[in-house]
C-alpha cells in the first residue's frame, strides 16, 4: 500500500461523515465522483417510491391531495432544502426545474426596479441556459444583457442595473464566487440578485438569508441525491414575497386555486413561486433522499469536501504527471467548490477509459476532466484511487 493510500484508509476511519454512505445504494467497486452531475441514489426512495404508488396513489387515489399531503408538498419539502441553504421556513417552493425557476426570478427581479434600469448582468462565464434565460427575460422586459466577470459585479453594477444573475459556483472550473460581496455590490447599486446553486446547494454552507439574497433557484439531482430530472427549487426573500411578481402564473400560485376565477390574484408567500399541478412522483421521491441530510452539520460538511478535494490535488501532483494535467480550479479554499476540473489533452478518451476503470467523473469539451466529490458518501479512498488510475490512463496515453 503507498503512503496515500494508507493515509487515505485512515482518513476516512476517522471521518465523521463516514457512517452517512451506507444510506446511499453504491457500489464500493467503483469510485462515483460525478454527484456534481447526478447525486447517488439514497435506499429510502424506493420503498417510499412503492408505497406511493401503491398506497396513495394506488389506493387513495384523489384523497392524498389531502390526505397523503401531496397538495402541501412544494412548501414543506422547500422548508427542508431550505435548511441546506440557510432559509428560514416559508421561502423557499419546489417545483418545475431550474431554467425555469430562475426565468420566474429573474424577470420578477427585473420588474421589481424602475423603467431607468435596462440591463441584466450575467456572469461571463455562466451556464449556457442560464444566459438563455437571461436573453430571454432581457427580450420580454425591455432591458440588455450585459456579461462581466462575477469579480467585477463590484464595480460593474450601477444606476442602470436591475438584476445580476450569477452562478455561485462555476460548473467547468469549480470556482466559488463571492455570494456575501457580490450581492452586497449588487444592493449597493440598487439591483437585484439571483444566484443559480446549482453547483452549492447540498456541496457547502450558502446563508441565503444571512446574506439578504434576493432570489435563487437550484436543482436537486446533483449534491442533493433527488434523482434525474428531479424538480426544482425557488428562493424568495421573505421581504420580496408581497412584490414577486411571476411572469408565469398558474392556477397552483393563485390565492383561491379551486375557486377557478379569471382573474389572476396571487398567494401569499412562497407559494407565489408555484405554477401548475406538482409532479408528485418526483417531488416524493426527492423527500425521501432529503432524509440522508438529517442532522448533517453543514460546517463538517463543507470541512471534509475541503479535504477531499485538497487530498485529491496532492494525489494527482504525486502519480500524474506534471505536463499532462493541469488544475483549473482554485487553490484557495474561499474560491473552491466541491469539485476538482483538471484540463487535459484527450479529456474525452481518457475519461472513457476511467470509467472502464469504475472511476466514474465527466467531461466538459473541449478538455476539461471534472470530479465532483459529494462529502455525504465520497471517500478518500475514492480521491486516491481516482488520481492513481488517472495517472496510469495519461501514461498509458502518452506511451
Amino acid at each position: 500500500m503507498s503512503d496515500l493510500a494508507g493515509e487515505a484508509a485512515g482518513r476516512d476511519a476517522a471521518d465523521e461523515l463516514a457512517p452517512l454512505r451506507a444510506a446511499f445504494d453504491l457500489d464500493d467497486g467503483a469510485a462515483y465522483l460525478d454527484g456534481n452531475s447526478l447525486g447517488a441514489l439514497p435506499r429510502a426512495v424506493a420503498p417510499r417510491l412503492a408505497e406511493v404508488v401503491r398506497h396513495e396513489w394506488g389506493r387513495l387515489r384523489i384523497r392524498s391531495w389531502g390526505e397523503s399531503g401531496w397538495w402541501t408538498a412544494p412548501e414543506r419539502v422547500g422548508d427542508r432544502i431550505g435548511r441546506l441553504v440557510g432559509a428560514a421556513p416559508g421561502q423557499v417552493v419546489v417545483g418545475d426545474s431550474t431554467s425555469v425557476n430562475l426565468f420566474k426570478a429573474l424577470v420578477a427581479a427585473v420588474r421589481l426596479g424602475g423603467p431607468e434600469r435596462d440591463e441584466i448582468l450575467v456572469d461571463a462565464a455562466t451556464f449556457p441556459t442560464d444566459g438563455y434565460i437571461a436573453a430571454s427575460a432581457a427580450r420580454l422586459t425591455g432591458r440588455r444583457v450585459r456579461a462581466v466577470e462575477p469579480g467585477a459585479v463590484a464595480r460593474e453594477a450601477g444606476p442602470r442595473t436591475a438584476a445580476v444573475l450569477v452562478n455561485h459556483v462555476d460548473y467547468r472550473t469549480g470556482r466559488l464566487h463571492d455570494l456575501p460581496g457580490i450581492t452586497a455590490a449588487a444592493h449597493a447599486a440598487g439591483a437585484r440578485v439571483v444566484w443559480d446553486l446549482c453547483h452549492s446547494a447540498g456541496a457547502l454552507p450558502v446563508g441565503l438569508d444571512e446574506h439578504g439574497v434576493d432570489l435563487a433557484a437550484g436543482c436537486t439531482y446533483k449534491y442533493l441525491n433527488g434523482g434525474p430530472g428531479s424538480p426544482a427549487f425557488l428562493y424568495v426573500r421573505r421581504e420580496l414575497q408581497h412584490r414577486f411578481d411571476s411572469p408565469l402564473p398558474g392556477w397552483n400560485s393563485h390565492a383561491d386555486p379551486f375557486g377557478m376565477e379569471p382573474g389572476y390574484r396571487p398567494a401569499e408567500g412562497a407559494t407565489r413561486g408555484r405554477v401548475g399541478t406538482p409532479d408528485i412522483l418526483s417531488l416524493l421521491a426527492l423527500d425521501a433522499a432529503l432524509g440522508v441530510w438529517d442532522g448533517v452539520d453543514l460546517a463538517a460538511l463543507r470541512s471534509k469536501s475541503l479535504a477531499l478535494t485538497d487530498f485529491f490535488l496532492r494525489c494527482v501532483a504525486a502519480y500524474v504527471p506534471g505536463d499532462r494535467v493541469t488544475s483549473v480550479t482554485p487553490a484557495a479554499h474561499a474560491e473552491r467548490g466541491s469539485q476538482v476540473s483538471l484540463r487535459c489533452p484527450g479529456a474525452g478518451e481518457v475519461m472513457a477509459e476511467l470509467v472502464r476503470r469504475d472511476v466514474v467523473g465527466d467531461v466538459r469539451p473541449p478538455d476539461v476532466l471534472r470530479f465532483g466529490f459529494a462529502p455525504l458518501y465520497c471517500r478518500f479512498a475514492d480521491a486516491e484511487r481516482a488520481a492513481r488510475e488517472l495517472g496510469e490512463v495519461v501514461r498509458s496515453s502518452r506511451a
